[in-house]
């Protein structure tokens, strides 16, 4: 399925993972919606990142700065696939196109030679609705 047009239109969503005992935790991201998938971008070491190793499935939902979600949104599933790093400055670089905060961030680091710190890719595929 296409991603829904309020979720692309966002400028965050609330990325739903699952601790092991099933909780749901949200995490608004920025992200670059295309086709049937959401990109962004974590910190390698993010505890949403952790959980996604254990349980790649997720949903997405649409969301403020703050996580909160409009009343009647309703989240999507999805399977979250971490992208290799040869890939994740790739998935950088889709979110400076789109977010003026991120490309100022990033040309700087470029620039200035600044390590970032270590990040990975994270690309949500939509399921199917039927």
């Amino acid at each position: 399925m296409p991603v829904p047009a309020e979720i692309a239109a966002s400028k965050q969503i609330n990325l739903i993972t699952y601790r092991k005992d099933g909780a749901p935790v949200s995490t608004p991201v920025w992200h670059v919606a295309d086709g049937n998938t959401v990109t962004t971008v974590s910190a390698a070491d993010a505890w949403k990142v952790k959980r996604i190793r254990r349980n790649p499935r997720v949903e997405v939902v649409a969301c403020d700065i703050r996580g909160k979600v409009a009343p009647g949104a309703q989240p999507v599933p999805g399977t979250a696939t971490l992208l290799p790093d040869s890939e994740t400055e790739s998935a950088r670089r889709l979110l400076e196109r789109r977010y003026i905060s991120a490309r100022i961030g990033g040309g700087l680091s470029r620039l200035l030679h600044i390590k970032r710190p270590a990040g990975i890719g994270i690309v949500v595929t939509l399921d199917e609705q039927a």
